[in-house]
């Protein structure tokens, strides 16, 4: 606020004005906040009302430099929405990017970008694209036009995102490792124990390229993929991924990327926990051979004739309760390796096998398998309903079935599609089994199983870049800016775990997300904003990260403040 003084009727008058950015086109406005009076009138009651008025108004500002103080504003009730003007903005996003400068991420990318002769920001534009893929996921185009709701200078055009992309796919590896280095720094990441699990994502293309090729789509597409490695520690955060063209057999891509995060992040001796899907001869043999450690699933249904007997046979298994049993055994294993003159050459190898029987394991097995049975019924009663694609998950329980090799369709032959009773009761007698195999034969039975169940994590987290951060439909075609767009979605999933973390693993990725995108507010007058959102979540980041959304109407100054102290790279608490 100041002191104004004008010209009235050829006489000099006072006033009290107050200085704001206004919302719609961002320049600075006054308004009369207090009317004085003419100065001749004024000398009668002040020897100096300009002095006087002048430091009322100093006394008026220091007041108002607190905190949140109390204030009066005018509202015109005749007043319209101006249709270019943002009134929504986002607040939640202040703990994103406290996670985000404390990982020193403006530091990283602000000393890459100096090698580029560029008038855009190369923080800035990351800061949105990882903000917005965690808060509102959209297309690049969108999330620029959708740049508004936060309260940061975003000044870049399409063509500089797009430009940003191609070179921040140049500093993937490295952007990864200063995560790595940031997080063991920070969060103590201990690497003795390391998840990895494969998924893919399909693309609506016309034509497969080098990274986009058809292959075992996850979600049954006939669409080129692409398959994603991910590797997780205990505390459920990311370590490292890598891209692979979608043709890979997931079984492939474990030994690449292990065998790089190893060197590059000077990690020592791991134990691989994985499912069935990495339980290979190789895989297992180039674990022993780097002297690391592994713990697989196994299938058992689908095991070989010795396992299936010993799973179902009730001797040496221990009953921990009315509903589990559990046994273990140092069993041989023959595996196939490549030796030096790369040709194949079988290994004995002894490995713990742990079986266990769950009554949960066992129900779950029957609720999951009963969509397909009921699909595989109605496909004896109606074949011609269904064709190769549509009968997916229920054809093996049918005898008889045959598709046309051209067309996909069902051939209704003399011999007319069965249910297969025999195939389904062979299935139920493993219904609550599971079996995992191990190099660690010096640790428990119970550990072994402790270990192996951290594995939902990894999983969970697939399911939350697909779901919450939309990580396809991907609107890029370039290989580059595809593989940039999968580093902002890691880089995404790494804040949004490392704040679950910070806020006591109490709360889900979604509902984080969830609460982050509601704590918003609108703008009010002069500068003055009023939030009307706030729950436990947001409760919790008050009391866990310092970050307070409690007030219901805030100054633009406080608001910049808010996120001005998330800029700061202090350590986590």
């Amino acid at each position: 606020m100041n002191l104004k003084v004008g010209k009235s009727n050829g006489r000099t008058y006072l006033s009290i004005a107050h200085g704001y950015r206004d919302n719609e086109t961002g320049k600075v406005r006054t308004k009369t906040i207090k009317s004085l009076g003419y100065l001749d009138v004024l000398e009668k009651e002040f020897p100096d009302p300009i002095a006087h008025f002048r430091k009322a108004v100093e006394e008026m500002n220091k007041k108002e430099a607190l905190d949140n103080p109390p204030a009066t504003i005018n509202l015109d009730g005749k007043e319209l929405i101006g249709e270019a003007r943002t009134n929504r903005k986002n607040l939640g996003y202040a703990a994103l990017s406290k996670i985000f400068h404390e990982l020193e991420l403006s530091t990283f990318f602000s000393n890459r970008s100096r090698e580029l002769k560029t008038e855009y920001n190369v923080n800035n534009i990351m800061k949105l694209l990882v903000f917005s893929r965690i808060l509102s996921p959209m297309s690049k185009k969108k999330t620029l036009e959708n740049k508004g709701i936060y309260f940061e200078n975003f000044y870049f055009t399409l063509d500089d995102i797009y430009r940003c992309l191609t070179f921040i796919n140049t500093k993937r590896d490295a952007l990864k490792l200063h995560l790595h280095r940031k997080i063991k720094e920070q969060y103590g990441r201990e690497t003795e124990l390391v998840y990895y699990d494969v998924t893919n994502y399909y693309f609506e293309i016309d034509e497969p390229d080098t990274l986009r090729k058809k292959g075992v789509s996850k979600e049954h597409r006939p669409d080129p993929i692409v398959q994603m490695g991910l590797f997780m520690d205990t505390m459920g955060i990311p370590i490292s991924y890598d891209l692979f063209p979608g043709n890979t057999h997931d079984c492939s891509t474990l030994i690449p990327l292990l065998a790089k995060i190893k060197r590059e992040y000077d990690i020592g001796r791991v134990i691989v926990v994985a499912d069935k899907g990495m339980n290979t001869g190789m895989n297992v043999a180039f674990n022993l051979i780097k002297g690391d450690g592994y713990v697989y699933s196994q299938t058992v249904r689908g095991g070989h004739k010795e396992l299936k007997d010993y799973v179902l046979d009730n001797s040496d298994y221990r009953q921990i309760s009315d509903d589990y049993k559990i046994k273990s055994r140092l069993y041989p294993r023959e595996i196939i390796v490549r030796d030096v003159n790369d040709k194949n050459k079988k290994v004995r190898i002894d490995e713990k096998q742990v079986v266990f029987y769950s009554k949960d394991y066992d129900k779950k097995a029957k609720a999951e398998r009963e969509p397909a049975l009921i699909k595989a019924r109605e496909l004896v009663n109606n074949p011609s309903k269904y064709n190769r694609a549509t009968s997916y998950g229920a054809a093996k329980y049918v005898k008889n079935l045959q598709y046309d090799k051209k067309t996909g369709e069902i051939v209704i032959t003399d011999q007319r599609p069965v249910f297969d009773e025999e195939k389904l009761r062979e299935e139920e007698k493993f219904d609550g089994y599971y079996a995992i195999v191990t190099s660690e034969y010096k640790k428990t039975d119970e550990e072994i199983i402790e270990i192996y169940r951290g594995l939902w994590k990894i999983e969970e987290s697939f399911k939350v870049t697909k779901s919450d951060l939309e990580t396809r439909p991907v609107y890029l075609s370039r290989e580059d800016h595809i593989q940039a767009h999968f580093l902002i979605c890691f880089l995404s999933l790494v804040i949004i775990r490392i704040l679950e973390r910070r806020l006591g693993n109490v709360y889900s990725a979604s509902r984080i997300i969830e609460s982050l995108s509601n704590a918003s507010c609108s703008v009010l007058e002069e500068n003055w904003y009023v939030l009307d959102y706030a729950d436990e979540i947001t409760k919790a980041i008050y009391e866990k990260l310092g970050i307070d959304l409690r007030h219901k109407y805030l100054r633009l100054g406080n608001i910049r403040k808010i996120i001005g102290s998330t800029k700061k790279p202090d350590s986590p608490t």
